[in-house]
C-alpha cells in the first residue's frame, strides 16, 4: 500500500513514513492511493473472526489491508497488546446497547481516560514505540486538543521509550475533568501547553510548525491528532464491530451518527463505507459550532475565527475548522491528481483569501448524499439538557453531552435499518451539565477520585507558534 497527500504530492511513501511524519511536506492530510475493497464473503468471514477471536484479531485483519510494512506477525502482536479486556473494560471492546427502538450507542469510552480517542491512541502508542525501537530514532509528538485527544495521547504515551509529548489546548475552555486528567500528569516525557486562544488556535499552531520542514526534521516533529492517517485508520475498525453487533448477516444495513467536529471520528466511518461496509447514513452531529451541518446542507464550508467559535457545554467540538474535512473534499473531487490540485485551490487558497469555498454548484456535491451517504444535523444546549434527560428518566441510560449532540440528532434520520450513535464519552468528564440536566452527578470510576485536586503541570502560552516551537527546542536540547 501506497500513500499519497490531499493536495497532490504523490512521492511514494508506505505507512511507517507517514507513521511518524503527520503532515505531508506540501500541508496535505495522507490517504491511501486506494481503499481495499470488502466483498460480501469477505464481510462474512470478517463477522466470524470477530464473533471468534476477538476485537484485536478483527483489528489485525483490517488494518494489515493496509500496513504491508510491519511484519504480520509484529502486528498482530501489537494489536493483541494494545485490544485488551483488562484495557477497555469488556471483552467486547466496544459493545453496542440497544437505547430505543432502532436506535442503538456503540460505546466507545471505556478506556484509559473515559473517551473514544482511547481506541486510537492506544494502538498509535505501540506503533510508534515499535517503529522507533526498530529505526533507533525519537520522536517529539505535537498535538492540539479540544479536550480528549490530549489526555488520550498522554496517557498512551506516558513512559514511553524515544517519545516526548507536547500537548496545546484552549486556555480555560476544557471541562475541570478533562484538564484535571492532562494537567496532573507528572511524567516528564509529557508536555502541557495552555493556548490563550479556542482549539481552532491550537490546530493552527500544529500545523505552522509541521509547515516549517527545516524545523520539524530537525526536532523529529510528529502527531497525534487525527491528522495522523495511522489514528484515522485505527478508528475504522470499530465502525466494523459496530456493524457486526448491530447485524445478524450482510444483507443487512446500518447507519451511524457521529457526534463531530473536527470530522475525524466520522471520516473512518466515510472510509469504511469506501471499503464496501454497507453503511446506509453517516450522519453529522454538530452542536452550536455548525461547519459542518452549514456545508452537508448547502455546499459552503465556512470557517470562523476565534471570536464567532462558541464555548458550549459540548466542548470537545467547538471546532469550527475540520481538518479532516480535507479528506473527504479529497475523495469527493475524484481521489487523483485533479482532485489534488483543487482540493490545494480550496484549501490552501480559497479559506486563506476569503474563509470559505462554495461547492453547491458542483455536481458532485449535488449527489454526495447518495454516494457517500452523508446527513448532518445541529443540537444546542437546550437539546442537549432535554436528550439527557429523556434518555435517564423514560430509558434509564446516562450519556454525556456529546452522545446526546448525536441521540438528538440521530432521532431527525431514522430508518427502518438500526441507527448507531458513537458514544464519545463517559458523563463524568461533563459533570456540570449532567448535574443541570438532573440534578445529580454522574458516577466517578474510583481511580479518578479527587483528580481536579492534584498538582497541575502546564504552561499558558499565547497562541504563537513561534513561542511552542522556543519551548519545543528549550525541552529537546
Amino acid at each position: 500500500m501506497r500513500y499519497l497527500s490531499t493536495r497532490g504530492d504523490a512521492t511514494p511513501r508506505q505507512f511507517c513514513d507517514i507513521l511518524l511524519e503527520g503532515l505531508a511536506p506540501d500541508g496535505g492530510l495522507y490517504l491511501p492511493a486506494h481503499y481495499p475493497q470488502i466483498s460480501a464473503a469477505r464481510l462474512a468471514a470478517l463477522r466470524q473472526t470477530y464473533a471468534r477471536e476477538g476485537y484485536a484479531a478483527l483489528a489485525f485483519e483490517i488494518l494489515s489491508l493496509y500496513i504491508d510494512d510491519i511484519p504480520a506477525d509484529d502486528l498482530r502482536a501489537i494489536c493483541a497488546k494494545t485490544y485488551t479486556a483488562e484495557v477497555f473494560g469488556s471483552p467486547a471492546i466496544v459493545p453496542v446497547r440497544p437505547l430505543e427502538g432502532v436506535l442503538h450507542i456503540e460505546a466507545l469510552s471505556n478506556g484509559p481516560t473515559l473517551a473514544f480517542k482511547d481506541m486510537a491512541m492506544q494502538l498509535l502508542g505501540h506503533l510508534f514505540e515499535y517503529e522507533l525501537a526498530r529505526r533507533g530514532e525519537q520522536l517529539n509528538i505535537l498535538g492540539a486538543t479540544s479536550g480528549d485527544t490530549g489526555s488520550a495521547a498522554e496517557y498512551a504515551m506516558r513512559g514511553k521509550k524515544g517519545v516526548r509529548v507536547f500537548m496545546t489546548s484552549p486556555h480555560g475552555r476544557m471541562s475541570p475533568f478533562q484538564q484535571a486528567q492532562m494537567f496532573s500528569l507528572q511524567d516528564e516525557n509529557i508536555h502541557n501547553i495552555a493556548i490563550e486562544g479556542v482549539f481552532d488556535d491550537c490546530q493552527d499552531i500544529v500545523k505552522a510548525v509541521s509547515n516549517d520542514l527545516e524545523f520539524k526534521r530537525r526536532y523529529k516533529i510528529g502527531t497525534v491528532n487525527s491528522i495522523n492517517w495511522a489514528r484515522l485508520l485505527a478508528q475504522v475498525v470499530y465502525y466494523f464491530a459496530g456493524y457486526f453487533q448491530a447485524t445478524s448477516s450482510e444483507g443487512e444495513k446500518v447507519s451511524f451518527t457521529v457526534p463531530s467536529g473536527n470530522f475525524g471520528n466520522i471520516c473512518a466511518g466515510h472510509v469504511a463505507r469506501m471499503m464496501g461496509l454497507p453503511i446506509a447514513k453517516l450522519v453529522v452531529a454538530t452542536n452550536e459550532n455548525d461547519v459542518l451541518d452549514e456545508f452537508f446542507r448547502t455546499g459552503i464550508y465556512r470557517v470562523r475565527g476565534s471570536s464567532d467559535t462558541h464555548e458550549t457545554s459540548s466542548p470537545s467540538m467547538d471546532i469550527s475548522k475540520a481538518s479532516n474535512f480535507e479528506r473527504f473534499v479529497f475523495d469527493l473531487l475524484g481521489h487523483d491528481a485533479a482532485a489534488g490540485a483543487a482540493t490545494r485551490a480550496l484549501f490552501g487558497d480559497a479559506l486563506a483569501r476569503q474563509g470559505f469555498f462554495d461547492l453547491s454548484a458542483d455536481p458532485r456535491f449535488q449527489d454526495a448524499a447518495s454516494r457517500y451517504g452523508f446527513a448532518s444535523g445541529k443540537s444546542t444546549h437546550a437539546d442537549r439538557l432535554a436528550t439527557i434527560q429523556d434518555c435517564w428518566q423514560r430509558l434509564g441510560q446516562m450519556i454525556d453531552t456529546h452522545t446526546a449532540d448525536g441521540v438528538q440528532v440521530a432521532r431527525a434520520h431514522l430508518g427502518t435499518e438500526p441507527m448507531v450513535v458513537l458514544e464519545t464519552a463517559l458523563p463524568i468528564k461533563f459533570a456540570a451539565t449532567i448535574e443541570e440536566a438532573l440534578g445529580r452527578a454522574p458516577e466517578r470510576p474510583p481511580q479518578f477520585n479527587g483528580i481536579e485536586d492534584l498538582p497541575k503541570r502546564v504552561q499558558v502560552m499565547p497562541a504563537d507558534a513561534q513561542q511552542v516551537k522556543d519551548y519545543i527546542a528549550r525541552h529537546c536540547a
